[in-house]
């Protein structure tokens, strides 16, 4: 190989790299969102999707009913999800996948210290 080969193949490794970085998400980099006491999180979003990194406090109360949809992964502590009237309890490893709406509106309770979760959101 010569060197104009040499330099052409490492520029296309290093655009091949580059590329795959911006499937990375840097959650570490990112400054907390407070929307309401007890609750915090970080988000990423790109092509009509949101990924949030949550984190709810004991001390977290839903103010009203929520009626979007959400898919994630409880990753530390536990909470119980209230589906109007029905209590479903959630832990660590536990997934979700509450679709979005009235038959499904949802407020959840965090039973422990601090519950964290990955959540996938249609924006």
């Amino acid at each position: 190989m010569n060197n104009e080969t040499i330099g052409l193949v490492n520029t296309t490794v290093m655009q091949k790299r580059l590329n795959m970085e911006k499937c990375k998400v840097d959650f570490k980099s990112m400054s907390w969102e407070r929307p309401m006491p007890g609750a915090r999180f970080k988000a990423y979003q790109n092509n009509g999707r949101k990924l949030r990194f949550i984190e709810f406090e004991k001390a977290f109360v839903e103010p009203d009913w929520c009626k979007k949809g959400h898919i994630g992964l409880v990753l530390e502590g536990e909470m119980e999800i209230d589906f109007n009237g029905d209590a479903v309890h959630f832990g660590p490893g536990d997934g979700l996948f509450i679709p979005e709406g009235e038959t499904t509106k949802h407020m959840a309770k965090v039973l422990t210290d601090v519950v964290r979760l990955i959540l996938v959101e249609d924006v």
